[in-house]
């Protein structure tokens, strides 16, 4: 029965000793300086049980614990004592530098604590007692509060830099419109560099010879032929170009022929001007014109050509053409054509009239074995028109046939 008194006496006076020696344990390393600190209230010291009872229960814990060996004798001999927890009043007076009710650099005067200002009560360089208002977080190294100058501002004048200033309208800074390499590089040789550079990656001279139209036609009676082809010669700005065509009867001999040689200039991505001569074989008397024309690819991937002939007896005329290929699969390719031939004023010589003399629609629809070679068939009507009809039926020839045609297109 005594041994339970005693367990409860000791388990007692355990429990009032622990909130004071944390009380005391939690004051050090708060010295704080420019801090006032309220004293806490005094606790109640704790009743102390008979000397006799605590005795008997140390000698049991006593004989609970292991002896230390040497080593660890030796280590507390020279080691520095460990600081015992004080309780009430004691855990002040342990502290240094602290008097009764006070610590180094804070007023324990017993004075009512001043009420924080925004949550900064008890930071260095802050005052939270006397009636001194708390500094405001802008003037604090690191801080910010709502409102307070964002980067890209100074708080003289609030000055806009950087990235916070609003767009402008300047012009843009002109680009370097030198070489930079020549920098480091005579300019001679970069600049034959830089021009052989040109010619291999686009400025080399190339060459075509195309035949749109190389084809039998088979009429009623009178199987003819026709041809409509171009060559030419240079690069991607200027050219050398050759156009030829013409159309005969079987055993009656070449109707038309002619020839063209032209400059032709790009004038843009898809459009060439074309100037110079034309020279007509066939029919006589033979007839040479100066010439300027265009040709090239419009909207919606229509081939067209058109030119003006002023011929060295003062005759004009004219011509537009065109056609589309139209591609059913890879490899079979249907073209529509047609093509317009025209004259300011009658001809009697050459049995050409006013206005449109001819028209040619043609419907063709080729296979081609390979892109440069495409045999083709399809069907022609070709009609004289106006007062070249009426030479027409003067001369005893047809004023129009429609012929069914086999040719081969090719290129190379």
């Amino acid at each position: 029965m005594s041994r339970l008194l005693v367990t409860l006496a000791a388990g007692t006076a355990l429990g009032l000793l622990l909130p004071t020696t944390a009380s005391a344990q939690s004051m050090q390393g708060m010295n704080m300086p420019g801090m006032k600190m309220p004293v806490p209230a005094k606790k109640k010291p704790a009743v102390r049980k008979p000397a006799a009872a605590a005795t008997q229960t140390g000698r049991k814990r006593a004989a609970r614990k292991p002896t230390a060996g040497p080593a660890a004798r030796a280590a507390a001999k020279h080691s520095t004592p460990a600081a015992v927890p004080a309780t009430g009043h004691a855990a002040h007076d342990a502290m240094p530098g602290m008097d009764h009710g006070s610590m180094q650099g804070m007023d324990m005067s017993g004075s009512k604590p001043a009420p924080a200002q925004d949550g900064m009560a008890g930071m260095p360089g802050m005052e939270g007692s006397g009636g001194q208002a708390a500094k405001p977080m802008d003037s604090m190294p690191g801080t910010a509060s709502p409102g307070a100058a964002t980067p890209g501002m100074t708080m003289s004048g609030m000055e806009m830099t950087g990235t916070a200033l609003a767009a402008g309208n300047a012009p843009a800074p002109a680009p370097p419109m030198d070489h930079y390499a020549d920098r480091f590089f005579p300019s001679n040789e970069m600049g034959r560099s830089r021009s052989l550079m040109m010619r291999e990656q686009g400025g080399q001279n190339f060459h075509q010879v195309m035949f749109n139209l190389a084809e039998v036609q088979i009429r009623n009676g009178k199987d003819g032929y026709r041809w409509d082809g171009e060559a030419w010669f240079g690069g991607d700005i200027n050219r050398l170009t050759l156009k030829t065509e013409g159309e005969g009867v079987f055993r009656e001999g070449v109707d038309s022929a002619e020839l063209q040689a032209l400059y032709s200039r790009a004038v843009g991505p898809y459009f060439n001007l074309q100037a110079g001569v034309r020279h007509d074989f066939q029919p006589t008397p033979t007839r040479t014109y100066a010439t300027i024309g265009f040709e090239g690819l419009a909207p919606y991937m229509f081939e067209v050509g058109g030119a003006l002939f002023l011929s060295d007896k003062g005759e004009l005329l004219g011509r537009l053409e065109g056609y589309y290929d139209q591609r059913i699969t890879q490899r079979v390719i249907l073209q529509p054509r047609v093509e317009l031939n025209l004259a300011a004023q009658d001809v009697p010589k050459t049995r050409t009239g006013a206005g449109l003399s001819n028209a040619e629609l043609g419907l063709r629809l080729r296979y081609e074995i390979t892109r440069q070679f495409a045999p083709y068939v399809g069907i022609s009507w070709d009609r004289k028109v106006g007062q070249t009809a009426r030479y027409a039926r003067l001369d005893g020839r047809d004023v129009g046939a429609t012929s069914l045609v086999a040719g081969i297109r090719f290129w190379f």
